[in-house]
């Protein structure tokens, strides 16, 4: 008589865990996760803009005590000519700046997003003027533009006769915005380019095969196909371009450290001069915060108006 013989297996037994447990370990995990870019952001970021805060409160000059003086520093600053100066120039440097980016980007992403020979070796040099660090890239164009050595002059007095050695780019003060804002926008240039061009690659073919069969010339097919299409890519590359510009520093006052005459002074440069050559910390720290409120102005302007559109 056969036995029927069923071996017991035995199940690893489960530990219980509670639910609170759980979501406490998990909550552990993530904010050890978050850590390390929190310190970062809070030593980094977050200390030296508050520390900026409480200086730009202060009467704080090199080798002297500081005095408190609450907001003392930004009515001496509402009454100095050169930081409305200061102002305008900045406004100007960057809205001219961005139009001129955003209209030779655009123009650049779709020249290169059509077919044609070598065409990835032309977005690779496009892309030139974005990689060369900004202070040689300005070095050079202070040679470029320098009235005894400067090939645009050179053009000048041997083709229409100009007499030498011709303007001084960088001594006149319209010629000196005039210099850093193409300087600006030269080195700009790949950044809209590039980024514009991402965002056409991303229209499908068929729409513009749909647009021609209704009849649509090349017009049309930009203008209702291309840009509502890329409207949202043209937002946050302006928006980025804006920020940037703005708060530019290194070109402007490798080219030009604010003159002829304050003419091409902007806030990052006129607040450096004046906590670092001048030794007032908090004066050029209330100049430095004074650019917040109006480039927060610029950035809601621009998000309103996308919204309206």
């Amino acid at each position: 008589m056969a036995l029927n013989y069923e071996p017991s297996i035995t199940l690893p037994r489960r530990r219980f865990a509670p639910p609170g447990w759980r979501i406490k370990e998990g909550t552990a995990f993530s904010w050890l996760m978050l850590a390390p870019p929190l310190l970062f952001l809070v030593a980094f970021v977050g200390y030296p803009f508050v520390y900026g805060i409480w200086l730009s409160l202060e009467d704080r000059s090199v080798a002297r005590p500081a005095v408190f003086v609450g907001l003392g520093n930004f009515i001496n600053d509402a009454r100095d000519p050169v930081f409305w100066q200061v102002v305008r120039n900045t406004f100007v440097y960057t809205f001219v700046a961005t139009i001129l980016k955003a209209a030779g980007g655009l123009a650049l992403a779709l020249v290169m997003n059509q077919d044609f020979r070598m065409k990835n070796l032309v977005r690779a040099m496009v892309l030139l003027p974005f990689i060369v660090p900004t202070v040689l890239s300005t070095i050079a164009w202070m040679w470029i533009l320098d009235p005894a050595f400067s090939v645009f002059n050179w053009f000048l007095v041997h083709s229409f006769g100009m007499k030498p050695p011709g303007p001084s780019w960088l001594g006149n003060p319209y010629l000196a915005m005039g210099s850093v804002i193409f300087v600006n926008t030269w080195r700009g240039l790949p950044f809209y380019a590039i980024t514009l061009l991402a965002g056409l690659q991303t229209i499908p073919g068929d729409l513009y095969d749909a647009a021609t069969i209704d009849g649509a010339g090349s017009w049309h097919r930009f203008r209702y196909v291309t840009l509502p299409l890329l409207q949202p890519v043209i937002f946050i590359v302006t928006m980025f371009s804006v920020i940037f510009t703005f708060a530019d520093f290194q070109l402007v006052y490798v080219l030009t450290r604010g003159g002829p005459a304050n003419a091409t002074h902007l806030f990052a440069t006129y607040s450096f001069d004046l906590a670092m050559s001048a030794g007032q910390l908090g004066h050029g720290a209330s100049v430095a915060l004074a650019m917040l409120p109006a480039l927060a102005l610029v950035i809601v302007a621009l998000t309103l108006y996308m919204k309206r559109r």
